[in-house]
């Protein structure tokens, strides 16, 4: 059963891109790229009914989300 490798490794590469513009404090586009990861890694894991990497995935896109929120309307 193929699990779309080429989803995977999208996701890991818009992920370390982002944990790369964090190192390099580049807000907010830092946190667009780990949202963005994290949306493909859950849509990856619901694919293969993960729960773990959907809850932490699902978490992921929730905390981010809240957090360009309050930088935008803050």
């Amino acid at each position: 059963m193929n699990h779309s490798p080429i989803l995977q490794w999208t996701a890991t590469a818009v992920t370390l891109l982002g944990a790369i513009l964090t190192a390099a404090a580049l807000d907010p586009w830092n946190v667009y790229c780990l949202n963005a990861g994290s949306a493909l890694w859950l849509i990856w894991a619901w694919r293969v009914r993960s729960r773990s990497l959907i809850v932490v995935n699902a978490g992921l896109v929730l905390i981010y989300m809240a957090g360009l929120v309050r930088a935008f309307f803050a």
